[in-house]
């Protein structure tokens, strides 16, 4: 667990998720709007989500996969937000970046931790690139993975990113950059030694 703050300063810790965190994510899908549930997981019914969904994300296979989580222990409720990556199978130096932030606490750099506990977790399994797919109506994240030195493209459905993560010269100066080149080089080192304790 690495035990951190917030850009408002607020005490956070930062861990993997495991098979023991099912309750607690199931919790976290149904606290979200029906809006974010959208924007995260393109379906806008339903408050509950599936079994074959929390096996698959909460599955243990950390060459291939990882879930973090940001923690707020003073709070009934502890989620924050979670982040994973996801190896690609055609293309093992490419994984799929994705997260979520609970509707209240988005814009703190919630997302921008979790990007760089993934980004440092990754690259330490081999990962090169990370791969990001939004809705171009979600123009907060298509404006924060821009801003965080993603490339885009649009296919006609959805905006694609790509991090190179072997490229932090390509992180450019703008406040998310900043704030992403900040985090990658406080978690630098840290994130490997950590488990989902």
């Amino acid at each position: 667990m690495i035990e951190t703050t917030l850009d408002d300063g607020t005490a956070v810790r930062l861990r993997r998720l495991g098979p023991d965190d099912r309750d607690g994510l199931a919790e976290g899908y149904r606290l979200l709007s029906p809006e974010s549930r959208y924007q995260r997981f393109w379906v806008r019914t339903g408050e509950t989500i599936g079994e074959g969904m929390l096996d698959r994300i909460l599955g243990n296979d950390p060459v291939n996969h990882a879930v973090w989580a940001v923690l707020d222990p003073a709070r009934e409720y502890p989620g924050v937000g979670a982040g994973s990556w996801w190896r690609s199978r055609e293309d093992p130096d490419e994984a799929e970046f994705s997260c979520t932030v609970l509707d209240a606490d988005q814009r703190r750099g919630v997302g921008t931790l979790l990007l760089a506990a993934a980004w440092v977790d990754a690259m330490a399994a081999g990962v090169r690139r990370f791969v990001g797919y939004t809705m171009p109506e979600n123009v907060t994240a298509v404006r924060w993975m821009r801003d965080t030195g993603a490339a885009a493209e649009w296919d006609g459905y959805k905006v694609i990113f790509r991090w190179n993560l072997d490229d932090l010269e390509s992180i450019p100066p703008t406040t998310p950059g900043v704030a992403l080149a900040g985090r990658l080089a406080e978690l630098a080192g840290r994130v490997a030694a950590v488990g989902g304790d």
